[in-house]
């Protein structure tokens, strides 16, 4: 028997593209999934105070699909690869946004000679679990990457390097927020002068003004 026979490659992505069914996760009716190949969401220098990287470039996606694990974590190197080669490895912190649930199924056929004998065709065409993947919406957010406005443009051609290794359109976009935090620049700016919020490793804590109007102890 051909050796090709024995074992089948992956189906390309036009297979797995679109979200035709609901979503199908992991579960105890579910057994036997494989683990995705996206295992590290978090790359760089992820314990940088969140005053060392205020600008931020987000890759979004611009259609409602499915994004394999494979795809996700070819992507994740992609990015990698350029940012530490051009910017350096302690100059930016890198985090995957989209998180591959969705098991995908294939209904496997023999390919070897008396093959149509031992299988069924159609009949009983409910797969087993092949791998998995993410299911993301429009504007969904796929990566983020963080770093000084000096490495601006080099984040923003590591993520466009990093679009090939996806199927559909995605967009790059600059932020204007204050590194992964939930503020604008100004505003942060102005609230940390304020000392409204105060640093909690990459994101902030904000301190609000309810509480008691004398310190114990000081009256």
């Amino acid at each position: 028997v051909d050796s090709r026979a024995k074992k089948m490659g992956r189906r390309p992505w036009k297979c797995y593209r679109y979200c035709k069914n609901k979503p199908y996760i992991k579960s105890r009716y579910l057994r036997g999934v494989p683990e995705p190949k996206l295992k590290i969401y978090d790359v760089g220098r992820k314990r940088a105070g969140v005053d060392e990287f205020p600008a931020v470039v987000h890759m979004f996606s611009d259609e409602r699909e499915q994004i394999s694990s494979e795809a996700l974590e070819a992507a994740r190197i992609a990015c990698n690869k350029y940012l530490v080669k051009y910017a350096g490895k302690d100059a930016f912190h890198m985090r995957m946004r989209a998180h591959p649930f969705h098991v995908l199924r294939i209904n496997k056929m023999l390919s070897c000679a008396g093959a149509d004998r031992l299988q069924t065709g159609m009949r009983h065409a409910y797969g087993k679990p092949q791998g998995v993947c993410a299911r993301v919406k429009i504007g969904q957010i796929l990566i983020s990457v963080r770093c000084k406005k000096q490495h601006l443009p080099i984040a923003m051609e590591a993520l466009r390097r990093s679009k090939f290794k996806f199927p559909g359109r995605q967009k790059i976009v600059t932020s204007k927020k204050w590194g992964f935090t939930k503020y604008d620049t100004a505003e942060y700016v102005r609230m940390r002068k304020e000392g409204l919020l105060i640093p909690d490793g990459n994101q902030v804590k904000y301190l609000g003004r309810r509480g008691p109007l004398v310190v114990p102890g000081e009256a």
